[in-house]
């Protein structure tokens, strides 16, 4: 970057933090009274870094106090659990669920990125959470922030062949090379009651981070592993994907995808979302040196001055993608090969019973939205500590926000089955497609940058479209269907076959159709401003005229896509890629 280039404050900040510690600890150490804000601005940047963000509920902030004055807001932290491939123990899930309980807000939340999320602790819970976290050997360092996140890949424990077993450690590899070095975050939330009365100032010693340098990267960045015939992690959405290229049952290697990302600001006409492109082909040998180049690339020329356009797709849309491929050969010191001709071709949401191919089964379950609660007749957090307690099995979570339970005995399928239905939790054979395949984002009233329900409306919408789509004889098709409360596209609204986005105060969403389930292309607005009462009935004459003039096997999204949002809605806006 020039040096007449005005960088972010964000830069200075995170140039200034002592790698990434900045004023934290002594703020954690200083008294604190409830309502006044936990951490000042610079710390509540800087403990993103760490898994958590600062937030307060949004259903209280107009509450008064007896005497009629404001109860000021209620502030809480999320505190995001960074799981490579979704793969936790049993005890760690136990112990996850026992965290809910004991300082979040009784629920625990598996992400549209295949990790955990406790909302609601409270300042004074935040270090022991974390510590806790830590303990069961899992972590909340790099779940968020401007730093690779959590790396995805398919969760589906098969071992019929040695594959997905590959693909995964492989994911395991990166993750572990992009992890930050900083020893800020062990300093801070892993030391002992004496180390916590310690100045982490006064011992700070600085450590190499060899690929993120002083200031880490512009902006957050995501990396995922999917199969052709498998993109249940949707890797198009991505700043960087690997997509595995098999030859006689073995990973020959992997086509390297770059600058996918969901997030928009409507009012920065200059954003938008886009899928990754094909960059390259590489040898499993070479997927973690390449991975580490085009993240270095991103760190030395992605946009330091507006953050808003800072994810490395607007890099390559400004370079082209000849430009990006050249300079990535240039830190990597040699040509790459051109991808193979090979792309998605499906998905899978693991749900139900499956043969594992060792002698054993896996169970997915379905959990909607992610959300892991007990609410009437529905105990789905009881149900899963029961079954773990009693079982033992490793667990998978799911892009698609639900649970794999790995390792089970063909013997013990039966009292497992009678355990879900103990527990209201419906089997796959109980829940429509369309609602296997939908997922949120939390949004109100813990994201404070919603601007519109999400997970809480979700489920009534998809009620409404149950119901028209079996008048329509149309409830057995597959439809994914995304939502967001906003348009930064946290559960990734733009490439699915039927997209809801919050856009105002209200609850007026806009529609987006034409993308599809395997998530391989970015959907057109099909009406924009639609109150929630009226999304369903705006999409019934398109259900019904699917029904009459799709082709034959054609899915909602590929018929959407094919009709063009003219003929399905005259003056559509589309969607710039």
């Amino acid at each position: 970057m020039s040096e007449e280039v005005k960088l972010h404050k964000n830069e200075g900040m995170k140039a200034a933090s002592r790698q990434l510690r900045g004023t934290i600890a002594e703020e954690l150490a200083a008294p604190h009274t409830p309502g006044q804000k936990p951490f000042g601005d610079e710390s509540e940047q800087l403990i993103k870094f760490h898994g958590s963000y600062q937030q307060d509920n949004r259903d209280h902030r107009h509450e008064k106090n007896p005497d009629g004055t404001p109860k000021g807001k209620e502030y809480m932290f999320m505190v995001r659990t960074r799981i490579p491939g979704g793969k936790v123990t049993a005890r760690q899930f136990l112990s996850e669920l026992d965290l809910c309980d004991r300082f979040g807000n009784g629920t625990l939340r598996i992400t549209t990125r295949q990790g955990f999320q406790l909302h609601g602790v409270l300042r004074e819970n935040l270090k022991q959470t974390i510590r806790t976290i830590n303990d069961i050997k899992l972590s909340t360092l790099a779940a968020c922030g401007d730093v690779e996140r959590n790396v995805m890949c398919c969760p589906a424990p098969i071992h019929g062949n040695s594959v997905r077993r590959e693909m995964q450690e492989m994911a395991d590899k990166v993750a572990e090379h992009l992890k930050p070095r900083t020893t800020g975050y062990y300093e801070i939330w892993l030391t002992d009651e004496n180390g916590e009365k310690t100045n982490v100032a006064d011992t700070f010693q600085p450590v190499e981070e060899p690929i993120y340098g002083a200031t880490y990267l512009p902006r957050k960045f995501k990396t995922a592993f999917a199969l052709p015939e498998d993109n249940c992690i949707d890797i198009y959405t991505n700043d960087l994907g690997f997509l595995a290229i098999v030859e006689q049952g073995r990973i020959a290697g992997y086509n390297v995808l770059v600058g996918g990302g969901m997030g928009v600001t409507p009012s920065a006409k200059k954003t938008f979302p886009a899928v990754a492109r094909p960059l390259c082909f590489v040898t499993p040998d070479q997927v973690v040196s390449v991975a580490e180049q085009i993240v270095k690339v991103q760190r030395d020329f992605g946009n330091r001055s507006d953050r808003k356009l800072a994810r490395l797709k607007y890099l390559i849309a400004n370079w082209g993608i000849e430009k990006f491929k050249a300079k990535v050969e240039e830190y990597y010191g040699r040509p790459l090969a051109v991808p193979k001709p090979v792309d998605v071709t499906d998905v899978d949401d693991h749900v139900g019973w499956h043969e594992q191919g060792d002698g054993k089964l896996f169970l997915g379950i379905n959990i909607e939205n992610g959300r892991i609660k007990d609410e009437g007749s529905l105990r789905i957090k009881s149900g899963l500590r029961a079954i773990l307690n009693k079982y033992g099995m490793n667990t998978r979570l799911t892009a698609l926000q639900g649970v794999i339970l790995c390792d089970v005995a063909p013997a013990d399928k039966g009292a497992i089955n009678g355990l879900l239905h103990e527990y209201g939790i419906p089997a796959a054979e109980d829940l429509t497609l369309i609602r296997r395949y939908s997922i949120a984002c939390p949004a109100w009233p813990t994201c404070g940058l919603a601007v519109t329900e999400s997970e809480r409306a979700l489920p009534g919408i998809l009620d409404e479209m149950e119901a028209e789509l079996a008048r329509l004889g149309l409830k057995d098709e597959r439809i994914a269907v995304h939502m967001t409360g906003c348009p930064n596209g946290c559960a990734r609204p733009y490439t699915p076959d039927i997209g809801l986005v919050g856009k105002a105060a209200g609850e007026k969403y806009t529609i987006f159709l034409g993308g599809n389930a395997q998530g391989t292309r970015l959907a057109y607005i099909f009406k924009d401003m639609v109150p929630k009462e009226i999304i369903v009935p705006s999409l019934a004459p398109v259900f019904a005229r699917f029904k009459e003039e799709r082709h034959n096997g054609e899915s909602f999204g590929d018929f959407c896509f094919r009709l063009g949002k003219e003929a399905l809605a005259p003056g559509a806006v589309e969607v710039d890629a």
